[in-house]
């Protein structure tokens, strides 16, 4: 049987959006995450982050800078025993001058690359699963991939719910911030069973 996952955006959705950190001593995890992520965990689904990183093809930090935060990530929420499954990114910006970032490619949201890699990967059953975030690309990402998106209304939340309503896009909920959003999807999961 496949696994089911919550696939999440970093910057607005897990932590505060602070532009292109290089290093994790800027980022700040809302306080909420810790307890969304840990009921995921408890309820079976894998945890698993997609996000766009084009600061790296903007020059403002390397692969390996975002290595370093992704494990610095994932340590801070093992030693609250959470499990992160994956974290996968696009470091892709088209006006990059730097030539292997600078193109138009199938992994930078809402284009859905990130999402199949990851459902290779740890054998997801995209159908029978989420994404949450805070932007239109989010949203529309989750729809790429056959997945049930929700927004939640911190980082870019609340003008990307107004853009979605004016292009006709309905998310499956939306929530103030990622505890309400997990809560609102193990609630609809119940409800399915």
């Amino acid at each position: 049987m496949k696994n089911r996952a919550v696939f999440l955006d970093r910057d607005g959705t897990i932590n505060v959006d602070v532009g292109y950190p290089n290093n994790y001593s800027q980022i700040k995890i809302y306080p909420s995450s810790f307890e969304a992520l840990r009921k995921i965990n408890a309820a079976g689904l894998l945890v698993v982050i997609v996000t766009n990183q084009s600061g790296i093809g903007r020059g403002l930090l390397t692969e390996d800078n975002l290595e370093d935060i992704h494990q610095d990530m994932m340590a801070e929420f093992a030693s609250r025993n959470i499990r992160i499954d994956g974290i996968y990114y696009c470091p892709h910006y088209d006006l990059s001058d730097i030539p292997r970032y600078g193109q138009n490619c199938s992994c930078r949201k809402p284009e859905p690359g990130l999402g199949f890699k990851a459902a290779d990967d740890l054998g997801i059953d995209l159908d029978n699963s989420y994404m949450i975030g805070d932007k239109v690309e989010d949203i529309l990402f989750g729809l790429n991939i056959g997945a049930r998106p929700v927004l939640v209304r911190t980082g870019f939340g609340a003008s990307a719910e107004i853009r979605l309503r004016e292009m006709g896009v309905t998310p499956a909920a939306v929530a103030d911030d990622l505890l309400q959003a997990v809560d609102w999807i193990l609630d609809h999961d119940l409800r399915k069973k």
